[in-house]
């Protein structure tokens, strides 16, 4: 990628599903995240409630991602999977802290900060703003498969033959220069 290109969001080479929304009272879309999502600050996860998903939907998957992050990889910050289908609402600290919210059931896999939980945002100083992306996986089975230690990339690998629909939600964080 060239200097100044953004990477493409996480599912753009993915095969087209259903959509549905996801809606915030912590992330605006496009908007800047809130002192609460960022790593330093707060590292709360948002709130974040859907609807109109596929009704044979069965379960619920919910991850945030960083394309930008500067790994050739990008950086996994939340990764949450098996949230029953009768579920589609959670609040703001159900993936941080005490889980408070957090659906029996739920399973956290391991962010690329190697906890089971929200890990918010953390880019380098100075760096242009990231894109941290939301995505709410409406998932075809009750239980996805994976457990609390697989890696992100294999909790997609399941996703990816999984889903019946996606919806997401994009916020951006730069942290300033130092100095």
């Amino acid at each position: 990628m060239s200097e100044g290109q953004r990477a493409p969001l996480p599912h753009a080479f993915h095969p087209p599903v259903a959509e549905f929304a996801v809606t915030s009272d912590d992330v605006t879309p496009g908007g800047v995240l809130k002192d609460a999502q960022v790593y330093a600050e707060g590292n709360v996860s948002p709130q974040l409630r859907w609807d109109g998903f596929p009704a044979e939907t069965k379960s619920f998957a919910v991850t945030c991602f960083d394309p930008d992050a500067p790994t050739g990889s990008g950086f996994w910050h939340w990764v949450l999977f098996d949230i029953p289908a009768s579920v589609t609402e959670l609040p703001a600290g159900a993936g941080s802290g005490g889980f408070a919210g957090l659906p029996t059931g739920a399973t956290h896999a391991r962010n690329d900060y190697g906890s089971r939980d929200f890990g918010g945002a953390a880019p380098p100083a100075g760096d242009p703003a990231h894109r941290y992306v939301f995505t709410v996986y409406a998932v075809d089975t009750e239980k996805l498969g994976p457990d609390a230690d697989t890696s992100p990339a294999a909790v997609g690998f399941n996703l990816r033959f999984h889903t019946l629909g996606r919806a997401q939600l994009v916020g951006e964080y730069a942290a300033p220069a130092a100095g």
